[in-house]
């Protein structure tokens, strides 16, 4: 995958715009709050499923990204598996790069 995602990931947490912790993701996608999920590939399968159906219940973007080790770094906060994004430029913009990375 790209590193310019994480680099915007991590742009968007200083910002304030991103949850963090799987109780705290649920209730921003069923609030309606979260516009994109973003989901470590090694995450647990329970947690896994769990974000996913959520996402796709409520019809918010969710993408499997890197592993939990990169995700963690670019937001500086370890073992983190999972990351909301709650801005809709932000969830856009990385959106836009995860399909190019995906892509190309």
């Amino acid at each position: 995958m790209s590193g310019s995602y994480l680099n915007l990931i991590g742009l968007a947490l200083r910002a304030g715009k991103c949850t963090l912790g799987e109780d705290a993701i649920v209730r921003d996608i069923q609030k309606k709050k979260a516009k994109l999920v973003l989901i470590a590939e090694d995450t647990g399968k329970q947690t896994k499923k769990k974000l996913t159906d959520k996402c796709s219940f409520y019809d918010i973007p969710c993408y499997m990204v890197d592993d939990r080790e990169t995700l963690s770094q670019a937001i500086g906060k370890a073992g983190r598996v999972a990351i909301a994004v709650l801005d809709q430029g932000f969830a856009k913009k990385l959106q836009s790069l995860l399909d190019e990375s995906i892509r190309g």
